[in-house]
């Protein structure tokens, strides 16, 4: 009778932790379906972002972890597990990249994570103008305050040496456009890319060079693209700047052009030309001296370099400016001198 009490109690003790058990299970498998369920819901749920988005920045080295408990601490990420597990499912938990990132306002978790791996940081903006001087242009360089900066104290030469091109005048040797870069790039990175840009365009348009020209080298059509730059106010006119100046330098004449003398009297400029100027012996002076300049002038764009390597046709040696940001063209320089009498009367042709 006592045996049969004591199989009867361990029975049910055993039918209690069953119980028990099953109980554990099935709320066990509630919490977990809850938890996916909440894990689901997480993914595709826009952040706690406000307004338009905030910037966010990554410094190198940083994990997921610190990411996601960064995040959480401001009030952006509801569960910084939970970014950490989408990251293992998608197989990028190592491959978050550093920077500058704007996450925008309805950016989901999963979104967040494609931008963190594919590296879209903010992009800043720097544009170099077409007929700015290296001057100018290293000044907007900088002055620029997402650019690094590491050249300041560095004279022209050194400058040069730093960017890999040691002992090469920088005049006209960077290409004016508009570039892109993240938060932190340097000023040498930058120069380095304008350089190069340079490089190409000047390659690419000398390759597809008019037939028969004075010119002789490239750096001889960035030379004369950088006169043009500054001589042409209408774009229209270009081809026939170039056909001016090549005739000239066919026929051994002087190029006579104003920008030219302007480079070479430097700081001394004041916005004026005087007629001491013209004869001022300096090796710009383009009044005084054969030839191309020295070098470069101004940073040439492309459509000045394409002129340089593609002159109009025709019979002008001259031309004046009217005023109006063009030119009046003359084959003789009596017509010439009647076109500068019309135009500029207050000066005298040379």
């Amino acid at each position: 009778m006592t045996g049969d009490f004591e199989m009867s109690r361990k029975t049910e003790q055993l039918g209690g932790v069953l119980v028990t058990l099953l109980m554990l299970i099935v709320l066990l498998a509630a919490a977990g379906y809850w938890l996916w369920q909440d894990y689901q819901r997480f993914r595709t749920a826009p952040l706690q972002i406000a307004g338009q988005g905030i910037n966010y920045h990554i410094k190198p080295g940083t994990s997921l972890s610190e990411v996601a408990n960064d995040l959480a601490d401001k009030g952006i990420l509801r569960q910084p597990f939970y970014l950490r597990g989408l990251a293992l499912d998608m197989g990028v938990s190592n491959k978050i990249k550093a920077g500058e990132y704007l996450i925008e306002a309805n950016t989901t978790p999963e979104k967040l994570l494609d931008q963190l791996v594919r590296g879209k940081v903010v992009q800043y903006s720097l544009t170099l103008i077409e007929g700015w001087t290296f001057k100018q242009a290293l000044e907007a360089v900088r002055n620029h305050p997402m650019i690094s900066q590491t050249l300041t104290s560095l004279s022209t030469e050194q400058i040069m040496e730093k960017l890999g091109h040691p002992g090469v005048y920088p005049e006209g040797r960077f290409f004016p456009d508009t570039y892109l870069f993240p938060r932190g790039t340097t000023d040498a990175q930058l120069l380095k890319g304008a350089y190069q840009r340079m490089q190409e365009v000047l390659a690419e348009e000398w390759q597809n060079r008019a037939g028969e020209l004075v010119l002789k080298t490239p750096y001889e059509a960035l030379i004369l693209a950088s006169i043009i730059e500054k001589e042409t106010g209408i774009a229209a006119e270009r081809g026939q700047i170039s056909g001016v100046f090549s005739r000239r330098l066919r026929k051994g004449m002087r190029l006579q052009t104003d920008p030219t003398v302007i480079y070479g009297m430097g700081e001394s400029y004041d916005g004026n030309i005087r007629s001491q100027d013209l004869t001022t012996d300096t090796p710009y002076n383009t009044y005084v001296h054969a030839g191309l300049t020295p070098t470069p002038i101004a940073l040439p764009g492309r459509a000045a370099i394409h002129a340089a390597l593609h002159p109009a046709d025709g019979d002008s040696l001259y031309f004046v400016a009217t005023g109006d940001g063009g030119h009046y063209f003359s084959a003789t320089l009596e017509e010439h001198n009647r076109a500068v009498q019309k135009y500029q009367l207050k000066r005298t042709a040379p």
